[in-house]
Protein backbone atom coordinates (compact mmCIF):
# COMPACT_ATOMS: atom_id res chain seq x y z
CA UNK A 1 0.00 0.00 0.00
CA UNK A 2 2.93 2.32 0.72
CA UNK A 3 3.98 2.47 -2.93
CA UNK A 4 0.46 3.33 -3.98
CA UNK A 5 0.06 6.21 -1.52
CA UNK A 6 1.37 8.95 -3.88
CA UNK A 7 -0.93 7.68 -6.64
CA UNK A 8 -3.90 7.68 -4.31
CA UNK A 9 -3.02 11.23 -3.30
CA UNK A 10 -2.94 12.21 -6.98
CA UNK A 11 -6.35 10.63 -7.49
CA UNK A 12 -7.70 12.54 -4.48
CA UNK A 13 -6.30 15.79 -5.90
CA UNK A 14 -8.04 15.16 -9.21
CA UNK A 15 -11.28 14.31 -7.42
CA UNK A 16 -11.01 17.47 -5.29
CA UNK A 17 -10.37 19.56 -8.39
CA UNK A 18 -13.57 18.39 -10.06
CA UNK A 19 -15.82 18.18 -6.97
CA UNK A 20 -17.00 21.79 -7.02
CA UNK A 21 -17.50 21.74 -10.79
CA UNK A 22 -19.36 18.44 -10.57
CA UNK A 23 -21.70 19.86 -7.95
CA UNK A 24 -22.67 22.70 -10.26
CA UNK A 25 -23.24 20.36 -13.21
CA UNK A 26 -25.37 18.02 -11.06
CA UNK A 27 -27.43 20.95 -9.82
CA UNK A 28 -28.03 21.96 -13.40
CA UNK A 29 -28.96 18.38 -14.32
CA UNK A 30 -31.64 18.35 -11.64
CA UNK A 31 -33.13 21.50 -13.11
CA UNK A 32 -32.79 20.73 -16.80
CA UNK A 33 -32.66 16.95 -16.94
CA UNK A 34 -29.69 14.74 -17.91
CA UNK A 35 -26.90 16.42 -19.83
CA UNK A 36 -26.49 15.55 -23.50
CA UNK A 37 -23.39 15.90 -25.69
CA UNK A 38 -22.90 19.26 -27.36
CA UNK A 39 -20.79 18.83 -30.48
CA UNK A 40 -19.64 22.46 -30.32
CA UNK A 41 -19.32 23.04 -26.55
CA UNK A 42 -15.51 23.00 -26.42
CA UNK A 43 -14.81 24.34 -29.91
CA UNK A 44 -13.73 27.97 -30.38
CA UNK A 45 -15.64 29.42 -33.30
CA UNK A 46 -16.62 32.75 -34.88
CA UNK A 47 -13.17 34.26 -35.28
CA UNK A 48 -12.91 38.05 -35.17
CA UNK A 49 -11.02 39.84 -37.93
CA UNK A 50 -8.89 42.45 -36.12
CA UNK A 51 -6.53 43.43 -38.97
CA UNK A 52 -7.14 43.24 -42.71
CA UNK A 53 -5.11 44.74 -45.57
CA UNK A 54 -4.07 43.46 -48.99
CA UNK A 55 -0.73 42.53 -47.40
CA UNK A 56 -2.14 40.29 -44.68
CA UNK A 57 -4.59 39.80 -41.87
CA UNK A 58 -4.95 38.79 -38.24
CA UNK A 59 -7.87 36.81 -36.87
CA UNK A 60 -8.52 36.01 -33.21
CA UNK A 61 -10.65 33.34 -31.60
CA UNK A 62 -11.84 34.52 -28.21
CA UNK A 63 -11.82 31.86 -25.51
CA UNK A 64 -14.89 31.18 -23.41
CA UNK A 65 -15.17 32.56 -19.92
CA UNK A 66 -17.32 31.17 -17.18
CA UNK A 67 -17.17 28.60 -14.50
CA UNK A 68 -15.27 25.76 -16.20
CA UNK A 69 -12.26 27.75 -17.41
CA UNK A 70 -9.85 28.73 -14.65
CA UNK A 71 -7.78 30.82 -17.06
CA UNK A 72 -8.46 32.06 -20.56
CA UNK A 73 -6.19 32.35 -23.58
CA UNK A 74 -7.22 33.78 -26.93
CA UNK A 75 -5.80 32.15 -30.06
CA UNK A 76 -4.62 34.37 -32.92
CA UNK A 77 -3.77 33.61 -36.54
CA UNK A 78 -1.51 36.02 -38.46
CA UNK A 79 -1.17 35.61 -42.23
CA UNK A 80 1.28 37.84 -44.12
CA UNK A 81 1.97 37.98 -47.82
CA UNK A 82 5.56 37.59 -49.09
CA UNK A 83 7.77 40.61 -48.29
CA UNK A 84 5.32 42.29 -45.95
CA UNK A 85 5.65 44.11 -42.65
CA UNK A 86 3.48 44.24 -39.52
CA UNK A 87 4.35 47.82 -38.59
CA UNK A 88 5.93 48.79 -35.22
CA UNK A 89 3.44 48.66 -32.34
CA UNK A 90 3.01 47.47 -28.78
CA UNK A 91 0.12 45.52 -27.23
CA UNK A 92 -1.58 45.33 -23.87
CA UNK A 93 -1.22 41.52 -23.93
CA UNK A 94 1.70 39.10 -24.05
CA UNK A 95 2.04 37.13 -27.29
CA UNK A 96 3.58 33.67 -27.64
CA UNK A 97 4.16 33.28 -31.38
CA UNK A 98 4.66 29.99 -33.21
CA UNK A 99 5.83 30.02 -36.84
CA UNK A 100 3.63 27.48 -38.59
CA UNK A 101 4.98 28.10 -42.09
CA UNK A 102 7.42 30.58 -43.60
CA UNK A 103 10.26 32.70 -42.22
CA UNK A 104 10.16 35.95 -40.30
CA UNK A 105 12.22 38.57 -38.55
CA UNK A 106 10.91 39.80 -35.22
CA UNK A 107 12.28 42.82 -33.42
CA UNK A 108 11.26 44.42 -30.15
CA UNK A 109 12.71 46.81 -27.63
CA UNK A 110 14.41 44.84 -24.86
CA UNK A 111 16.02 46.78 -22.00
CA UNK A 112 16.14 49.95 -24.13
CA UNK A 113 17.87 48.13 -26.97
CA UNK A 114 16.45 46.66 -30.14
CA UNK A 115 16.37 42.86 -29.97
CA UNK A 116 16.17 41.08 -33.33
CA UNK A 117 15.70 37.42 -34.16
CA UNK A 118 15.27 35.53 -37.42
CA UNK A 119 12.55 32.92 -37.01
CA UNK A 120 11.94 29.79 -39.08
CA UNK A 121 9.24 27.14 -39.24
CA UNK A 122 8.66 25.62 -35.81
CA UNK A 123 10.19 28.51 -33.83
CA UNK A 124 8.53 29.77 -30.66
CA UNK A 125 9.08 33.32 -29.41
CA UNK A 126 7.60 35.49 -26.66
CA UNK A 127 6.74 39.17 -27.10
CA UNK A 128 5.98 40.67 -23.67
CA UNK A 129 3.04 43.00 -23.15
CA UNK A 130 4.03 46.64 -23.57
CA UNK A 131 7.13 45.86 -25.65
CA UNK A 132 7.27 47.67 -29.00
CA UNK A 133 7.81 45.19 -31.82
CA UNK A 134 7.49 44.56 -35.54
CA UNK A 135 7.16 41.43 -37.69
CA UNK A 136 8.67 41.13 -41.15
CA UNK A 137 7.94 38.30 -43.58
CA UNK A 138 11.42 37.75 -44.99
CA UNK A 139 10.25 35.21 -47.56
CA UNK A 140 10.06 36.56 -51.09
CA UNK A 141 7.72 33.88 -52.41
CA UNK A 142 6.08 32.28 -49.36
CA UNK A 143 3.28 33.41 -47.10
CA UNK A 144 3.98 33.63 -43.39
CA UNK A 145 1.53 31.84 -41.08
CA UNK A 146 1.84 32.46 -37.35
CA UNK A 147 -0.27 31.00 -34.54
CA UNK A 148 -0.13 32.90 -31.28
CA UNK A 149 -1.57 32.80 -27.79
CA UNK A 150 -2.90 36.10 -26.41
CA UNK A 151 -3.16 36.53 -22.65
CA UNK A 152 -6.36 38.52 -21.92
CA UNK A 153 -5.59 38.80 -18.20
CA UNK A 154 -3.20 41.67 -18.96
CA UNK A 155 -5.50 43.55 -21.31
CA UNK A 156 -7.29 46.85 -20.77
CA UNK A 157 -10.58 45.08 -21.51
CA UNK A 158 -11.48 47.40 -24.37
CA UNK A 159 -11.51 44.56 -26.88
CA UNK A 160 -9.86 41.19 -27.38
CA UNK A 161 -6.58 43.10 -27.14
CA UNK A 162 -5.43 46.64 -27.90
CA UNK A 163 -2.71 47.68 -30.34
CA UNK A 164 -0.81 50.95 -29.97
CA UNK A 165 0.87 51.77 -33.27
CA UNK A 166 4.18 53.61 -33.24
CA UNK A 167 5.16 53.72 -36.89
CA UNK A 168 1.72 54.51 -38.23
CA UNK A 169 -0.94 52.07 -39.30
CA UNK A 170 -4.64 52.01 -38.60
CA UNK A 171 -5.32 54.09 -36.65
CA UNK A 172 -2.37 56.46 -36.91
CA UNK A 173 0.59 56.58 -34.55
CA UNK A 174 -0.33 56.76 -30.87
CA UNK A 175 1.88 59.87 -30.68
CA UNK A 176 -0.54 61.76 -32.91
CA UNK A 177 -2.98 62.19 -30.04
CA UNK A 178 -0.71 64.46 -28.02
CA UNK A 179 -1.04 68.23 -28.04
CA UNK A 180 1.25 69.78 -30.71
CA UNK A 181 3.19 71.84 -28.18
CA UNK A 182 3.97 68.71 -26.16
CA UNK A 183 5.29 66.94 -29.26
CA UNK A 184 7.32 70.00 -30.30
CA UNK A 185 9.04 69.95 -26.92
CA UNK A 186 9.47 66.18 -26.89
CA UNK A 187 10.97 66.06 -30.40
CA UNK A 188 12.64 69.46 -30.19
CA UNK A 189 11.44 70.34 -33.70
CA UNK A 190 8.93 72.83 -35.08
CA UNK A 191 5.21 72.18 -35.41
CA UNK A 192 5.35 72.50 -39.20
CA UNK A 193 7.96 69.75 -39.39
CA UNK A 194 5.90 67.46 -37.15
CA UNK A 195 2.78 68.14 -39.18
CA UNK A 196 4.48 66.79 -42.30
CA UNK A 197 5.53 63.69 -40.39
CA UNK A 198 2.19 62.87 -38.73
CA UNK A 199 -0.08 63.61 -41.70
CA UNK A 200 1.45 61.07 -44.07
CA UNK A 201 -1.00 58.64 -45.68
CA UNK A 202 -1.19 55.28 -43.89
CA UNK A 203 -1.88 51.93 -45.51
CA UNK A 204 -2.85 49.89 -42.49
CA UNK A 205 -0.96 47.77 -39.95
CA UNK A 206 0.34 45.20 -42.49
CA UNK A 207 2.04 46.67 -45.56
CA UNK A 208 3.94 45.41 -48.59
CA UNK A 209 7.67 46.16 -48.62
CA UNK A 210 8.76 44.03 -51.58
CA UNK A 211 10.10 45.26 -54.90
CA UNK A 212 7.49 43.26 -56.80
CA UNK A 213 4.51 45.10 -55.33
CA UNK A 214 3.99 48.65 -56.51
CA UNK A 215 2.48 50.95 -53.92
CA UNK A 216 2.94 54.61 -54.66
CA UNK A 217 1.79 55.79 -51.24
CA UNK A 218 3.75 53.37 -49.07
CA UNK A 219 6.69 54.99 -47.29
CA UNK A 220 7.95 51.49 -46.45
CA UNK A 221 8.00 50.33 -50.08
CA UNK A 222 9.47 53.59 -51.31
CA UNK A 223 12.27 53.31 -48.83
CA UNK A 224 13.27 49.79 -49.92
CA UNK A 225 13.24 50.85 -53.55
CA UNK A 226 15.87 53.54 -52.93
CA UNK A 227 19.54 53.00 -53.67
CA UNK A 228 21.74 52.36 -50.68
CA UNK A 229 23.28 55.85 -50.81
CA UNK A 230 19.83 57.44 -50.59
CA UNK A 231 18.43 55.36 -47.75
CA UNK A 232 20.04 57.28 -44.91
CA UNK A 233 18.88 60.60 -46.37
CA UNK A 234 15.36 59.28 -46.67
CA UNK A 235 15.47 58.03 -43.10
CA UNK A 236 16.38 61.56 -42.09
CA UNK A 237 13.28 62.91 -43.83
CA UNK A 238 11.07 60.35 -42.09
CA UNK A 239 12.38 61.50 -38.73
CA UNK A 240 12.92 65.22 -38.83
CA UNK A 241 12.64 66.32 -42.47
CA UNK A 242 15.72 68.50 -42.10
CA UNK A 243 18.13 69.59 -44.80
CA UNK A 244 20.50 67.00 -46.31
CA UNK A 245 23.58 68.81 -45.05
CA UNK A 246 22.40 68.24 -41.46
CA UNK A 247 22.35 64.43 -41.74
CA UNK A 248 25.19 63.72 -39.34
CA UNK A 249 23.84 66.09 -36.71
CA UNK A 250 20.36 64.63 -37.07
CA UNK A 251 21.55 61.06 -36.56
CA UNK A 252 23.42 62.19 -33.44
CA UNK A 253 20.34 63.97 -32.04
CA UNK A 254 17.95 61.08 -32.63
CA UNK A 255 19.93 58.12 -31.32
CA UNK A 256 17.78 57.94 -28.19
CA UNK A 257 14.46 57.60 -29.99
CA UNK A 258 13.20 54.03 -29.38
CA UNK A 259 10.99 54.05 -32.46
CA UNK A 260 13.93 55.18 -34.60
CA UNK A 261 15.77 52.02 -33.68
CA UNK A 262 12.74 50.01 -34.80
CA UNK A 263 12.75 51.71 -38.19
CA UNK A 264 16.47 51.13 -38.56
CA UNK A 265 15.99 47.42 -37.91
CA UNK A 266 13.42 47.08 -40.65
CA UNK A 267 15.59 48.71 -43.28
CA UNK A 268 18.91 46.99 -42.83
CA UNK A 269 22.26 48.20 -41.56
CA UNK A 270 22.58 51.63 -43.17
CA UNK A 271 22.79 53.51 -39.85
CA UNK A 272 26.22 53.19 -38.31
CA UNK A 273 26.97 52.18 -34.70
CA UNK A 274 23.91 49.93 -34.28
CA UNK A 275 25.95 47.59 -32.10
CA UNK A 276 23.95 44.63 -33.41
CA UNK A 277 26.23 41.99 -31.98
CA UNK A 278 25.82 43.38 -28.48
CA UNK A 279 22.07 43.63 -28.81
CA UNK A 280 21.72 40.13 -30.27
CA UNK A 281 23.74 38.73 -27.40
CA UNK A 282 21.38 40.30 -24.86
CA UNK A 283 18.10 39.56 -26.67
CA UNK A 284 15.89 36.61 -25.74
CA UNK A 285 16.48 33.53 -27.86
CA UNK A 286 13.87 31.57 -29.76
CA UNK A 287 13.21 27.86 -29.33
CA UNK A 288 12.30 25.48 -32.15
CA UNK A 289 9.62 22.97 -31.34
CA UNK A 290 10.47 20.75 -34.32
CA UNK A 291 14.09 20.38 -33.22
CA UNK A 292 13.11 18.78 -29.93
CA UNK A 293 13.15 15.05 -29.35
CA UNK A 294 9.62 13.72 -28.70
CA UNK A 295 8.71 13.19 -25.07
CA UNK A 296 6.84 10.08 -26.17
CA UNK A 297 6.98 8.07 -29.40
CA UNK A 298 5.78 4.67 -30.55
CA UNK A 299 4.49 3.03 -33.74
CA UNK A 300 1.22 4.97 -33.55
CA UNK A 301 2.43 8.55 -33.06
CA UNK A 302 4.39 10.97 -30.92
CA UNK A 303 4.06 14.01 -28.66
CA UNK A 304 6.41 16.79 -27.57
CA UNK A 305 5.99 19.61 -25.07
CA UNK A 306 7.74 22.85 -24.17
CA UNK A 307 7.59 24.44 -20.71
CA UNK A 308 9.37 27.06 -18.65
CA UNK A 309 12.31 24.78 -17.88
CA UNK A 310 12.90 24.32 -21.63
CA UNK A 311 12.31 27.93 -22.70
CA UNK A 312 12.62 30.43 -19.83
CA UNK A 313 10.43 33.25 -21.31
CA UNK A 314 7.44 30.95 -20.86
CA UNK A 315 7.83 31.24 -17.09
CA UNK A 316 6.79 34.88 -17.03
CA UNK A 317 3.80 34.27 -19.28
CA UNK A 318 2.68 31.08 -17.53
CA UNK A 319 2.06 29.32 -20.84
CA UNK A 320 3.19 25.92 -22.08
CA UNK A 321 3.28 24.54 -25.63
CA UNK A 322 2.72 21.08 -27.06
CA UNK A 323 2.54 19.24 -30.41
CA UNK A 324 0.97 15.83 -31.04
CA UNK A 325 0.96 13.68 -34.17
CA UNK A 326 -1.38 10.70 -34.35
CA UNK A 327 -0.94 8.33 -37.28
CA UNK A 328 -4.06 7.27 -39.24
CA UNK A 329 -6.25 4.97 -37.19
CA UNK A 330 -4.58 5.72 -33.82
CA UNK A 331 -5.75 7.47 -30.67
CA UNK A 332 -4.40 9.17 -27.58
CA UNK A 333 -5.92 7.26 -24.68
CA UNK A 334 -8.29 8.96 -22.20
CA UNK A 335 -6.30 11.30 -20.01
CA UNK A 336 -6.55 14.30 -17.68
CA UNK A 337 -4.54 17.53 -17.36
CA UNK A 338 -4.28 18.17 -13.60
CA UNK A 339 -2.37 21.46 -13.96
CA UNK A 340 -3.71 23.36 -16.93
CA UNK A 341 -6.45 24.05 -19.44
CA UNK A 342 -5.38 22.99 -22.94
CA UNK A 343 -6.02 24.85 -26.21
CA UNK A 344 -5.46 22.93 -29.45
CA UNK A 345 -5.31 23.83 -33.14
CA UNK A 346 -5.55 21.15 -35.82
CA UNK A 347 -2.62 21.75 -38.18
CA UNK A 348 -3.17 18.85 -40.53
CA UNK A 349 -5.52 15.94 -41.09
CA UNK A 350 -8.76 15.13 -39.32
CA UNK A 351 -10.17 13.03 -36.53
CA UNK A 352 -12.41 13.05 -33.54
CA UNK A 353 -12.31 14.42 -30.02
CA UNK A 354 -14.35 13.24 -27.08
CA UNK A 355 -14.62 15.09 -23.74
CA UNK A 356 -16.40 13.82 -20.64
CA UNK A 357 -18.09 15.80 -17.87
CA UNK A 358 -16.96 15.18 -14.27
CA UNK A 359 -20.26 13.34 -13.64
CA UNK A 360 -19.34 10.73 -16.24
CA UNK A 361 -21.62 11.93 -19.03
CA UNK A 362 -20.51 12.75 -22.55
CA UNK A 363 -19.77 16.46 -22.90
CA UNK A 364 -18.64 16.57 -26.54
CA UNK A 365 -17.97 13.99 -29.22
CA UNK A 366 -17.27 15.61 -32.57
CA UNK A 367 -15.27 15.49 -35.78
CA UNK A 368 -12.32 17.90 -36.02
CA UNK A 369 -10.39 18.94 -39.11
CA UNK A 370 -7.59 21.27 -40.18
CA UNK A 371 -8.12 24.78 -38.80
CA UNK A 372 -10.43 23.76 -35.95
CA UNK A 373 -9.62 25.08 -32.47
CA UNK A 374 -10.70 23.29 -29.29
CA UNK A 375 -10.08 23.68 -25.58
CA UNK A 376 -10.11 21.18 -22.70
CA UNK A 377 -10.88 22.53 -19.20
CA UNK A 378 -8.51 21.52 -16.45
CA UNK A 379 -9.36 18.14 -14.82
CA UNK A 380 -11.75 17.05 -17.63
CA UNK A 381 -11.07 13.61 -19.14
CA UNK A 382 -10.71 13.47 -22.93
CA UNK A 383 -9.16 11.64 -25.87
CA UNK A 384 -8.29 12.38 -29.52
CA UNK A 385 -8.66 9.89 -32.38
CA UNK A 386 -7.15 10.18 -35.87
CA UNK A 387 -9.24 9.36 -38.93
CA UNK A 388 -8.64 5.95 -40.46
CA UNK A 389 -7.43 7.48 -43.73
CA UNK A 390 -5.26 10.42 -42.57
CA UNK A 391 -3.23 11.55 -39.54
CA UNK A 392 -4.32 14.00 -36.88
CA UNK A 393 -1.63 16.62 -36.27
CA UNK A 394 -2.37 19.28 -33.66
CA UNK A 395 -0.46 21.99 -31.82
CA UNK A 396 -1.48 24.06 -28.85
CA UNK A 397 -1.00 26.03 -25.65
CA UNK A 398 -1.54 25.17 -22.00
CA UNK A 399 -2.24 27.57 -19.16
CA UNK A 400 0.80 26.56 -17.12
CA UNK A 401 4.53 26.91 -17.76
CA UNK A 402 5.23 23.97 -15.43
CA UNK A 403 5.55 20.46 -16.79
CA UNK A 404 1.97 19.47 -17.55
CA UNK A 405 2.37 15.76 -16.68
CA UNK A 406 -0.97 14.52 -18.08
CA UNK A 407 -2.44 11.58 -16.21
CA UNK A 408 -3.34 8.77 -18.62
CA UNK A 409 -6.24 6.80 -17.21
CA UNK A 410 -5.86 3.76 -19.50
CA UNK A 411 -2.87 1.95 -21.00
CA UNK A 412 0.23 -0.02 -20.05
CA UNK A 413 1.68 2.87 -18.00
CA UNK A 414 -1.60 4.43 -16.89
CA UNK A 415 -2.75 5.65 -13.51
CA UNK A 416 -5.15 2.73 -13.21
CA UNK A 417 -2.43 0.19 -14.07
CA UNK A 418 -0.18 1.66 -11.38
CA UNK A 419 -3.01 1.48 -8.83
CA UNK A 420 -4.05 -2.05 -9.75
CA UNK A 421 -4.84 -4.01 -6.58
CA UNK A 422 -7.68 -5.04 -4.27
CA UNK A 423 -8.62 -1.42 -3.51
CA UNK A 424 -9.20 -0.53 -7.19
CA UNK A 425 -10.99 -3.83 -7.82
CA UNK A 426 -13.29 -3.13 -4.88
CA UNK A 427 -14.02 0.33 -6.23
CA UNK A 428 -15.23 -1.25 -9.51
CA UNK A 429 -17.02 -4.08 -7.73
CA UNK A 430 -15.07 -6.86 -9.45
CA UNK A 431 -12.52 -9.43 -8.34
CA UNK A 432 -8.83 -8.56 -8.37
CA UNK A 433 -8.22 -11.23 -11.03
CA UNK A 434 -10.88 -9.70 -13.27
CA UNK A 435 -9.37 -6.28 -12.73
CA UNK A 436 -5.90 -7.52 -13.65
CA UNK A 437 -7.19 -9.24 -16.80
CA UNK A 438 -8.77 -6.01 -17.99
CA UNK A 439 -5.82 -3.75 -17.24
CA UNK A 440 -3.18 -6.17 -18.56
CA UNK A 441 -4.91 -6.56 -21.91
CA UNK A 442 -3.45 -3.30 -23.28
CA UNK A 443 0.29 -3.56 -23.97
CA UNK A 444 0.64 -0.10 -25.53
CA UNK A 445 0.65 3.20 -23.65
CA UNK A 446 -0.35 6.82 -24.33
CA UNK A 447 -1.02 6.36 -28.09
CA UNK A 448 -2.75 3.15 -29.15
CA UNK A 449 -4.68 1.74 -32.13
CA UNK A 450 -8.12 3.31 -32.48
CA UNK A 451 -11.28 1.25 -31.84
CA UNK A 452 -11.73 -1.35 -34.59
CA UNK A 453 -15.50 -1.23 -34.31
CA UNK A 454 -15.67 2.55 -34.74
CA UNK A 455 -16.83 3.74 -38.17
CA UNK A 456 -14.17 5.37 -40.34
CA UNK A 457 -13.93 9.11 -39.84
CA UNK A 458 -14.23 10.83 -43.16
CA UNK A 459 -13.24 14.44 -43.75
CA UNK A 460 -16.23 16.72 -43.38
CA UNK A 461 -18.27 14.13 -41.43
Amino acid sequence: MGKKAPLLIMLLILCHGVSMIMGMWEAEDRENGPSTPDNKLFLLQNSKLVVKTDAGEMRVLESHGGRISERRLHVGFITMEPSSLFVPQYLDSTLIVFVHTGEAKVGFVNEDELAERDLKKGDVYQIPAGSAFYLLNTGEAQKLHIICSIDPSESLRIGIFQSFYIGGGAPVSVLSGFEPRILESAFNVSGSELKKFFTRKHEGPIVHVGHSHASASSIWTKFLQLKEDDKLNHMKKMMQDQEEDDVEEEVKQTTNWPWRKLLESVFGDEIENMKKDKVAHKSPRSCNLYDRKPDFKNSYGWSVSLDGSDYSPLKSSGVGIYHVNLKPGSMMTPHVNPRATEYGIVLRGSGRIQIVFPNGTNAMDTHIKQGDVFFIPRYFAFCQIASSNEPLDFFGFTTSAQKNKPQFLVGATSLMKSMMGPELAAAFGVSEDAMQNILNAQHESVIVPAPRVAPALQAGQ
